[in-house]
């Protein structure tokens, strides 16, 4: 058997029966909420299954990507891997985030400068096709990778054996430093993180839902504005000019009359 640190969980600890359990479980609650994010978005801008899938898909295989890369670096050393998960794991969820959103920022901002409309996140066209899907994963995927390297780098400050000696040094148990660091702390963490991220990656039906016409944008609500002006126009114009007519009748006769009686005087 591994030796065992007198704080903290011993080596292979987080790939063991107990860890590999613990982790099961915190992948099916985490995206447990992304499915409430779903239900909870209005009836008028739910995303399709498909759509959501697509959506949610691309932050799974990032997730899965990230958890796999701290397991590994966490077993890289002698020390008790299960303090340096949970510090990979606060970094991740914290300068981590930050360089998430600005990837998506750049990235998004690059490929609708180049005009590729399919690897724009949430746009996978009409009817959804798979190949926008896969190049999205691959664009996300890179930005997991950038921001792992990233994070691995900071990780190489010298300082960190203290706040790991901090953060689960008076936990005695190592079963229970294993549930607070690969399931209680990931979970609220992991929750947070993917709703955020999915409302920056998924379509925003109130911005993308106009028409271009004749070189225009146009809303839905601005179209059904004209096509009832449209509808009203020949009655508009046929009341105006029975008006005019009325108006051009009763000066006529105003003027005979002023004519008549200028002519009466005389």
């Amino acid at each position: 058997a591994a030796p065992r640190p007198a704080h903290g969980c011993g080596s292979g600890a987080l790939l063991g029966r107990f860890g590999v359990l613990l982790q099961a479980l915190l992948a099916l609650c985490a995206f447990s909420t992304l499915m409430l994010k779903r239900f909870k978005e209005p009836k008028a801008e739910r995303r399709p299954w498909r759509i959501w899938f697509y959506d949610t898909s691309k932050q799974a295989i990032g997730a899965l990507f990230i958890h796999f890369a701290n397991v590994f670096l966490s077993d890289l050393t002698e020390e008790d891997p299960c303090s340096l998960y949970l510090i990979n794991f606060i970094l991740d969820a914290t300068l981590g985030m930050l360089l998430i959103w600005l990837g998506v920022k750049v990235v998004s901002w690059i490929v609708q400068h180049k005009k590729y409309t399919y690897l724009v996140f949430g746009e996978y066209g009409d009817p959804p096709q798979a190949a926008a899907w896969i190049g999205q994963c691959i664009l996300y995927l890179l930005i997991m990778v950038f921001e792992k390297t990233v994070i691995s780098l900071v990780l190489l400050i010298p300082g960190w054996t203290k706040l790991q000696q901090i953060l689960l040094g008076y936990i005695p148990n190592p079963q229970l430093e294993l549930v607070l660091v690969m399931f209680v702390v990931p979970f609220i963490v992991n929750a947070i993180m993917f709703w955020v991220v999915d409302s920056l990656i998924m379509r925003k039906y109130k911005q993308k839902d106009t028409l271009d016409i004749n070189g225009s944008i146009e809303t839905p609500r601005a179209r059904r504005t004209e096509e009832s002006q449209v509808l009203l126009s020949p009655d508009m114009d046929f009341d105006q000019s029975e008006s005019d007519q009325d108006i051009s009748g009763l000066w006529g006769t105003s003027q005979k009359m002023k004519q008549s009686s200028y002519q009466v005087v005389i």
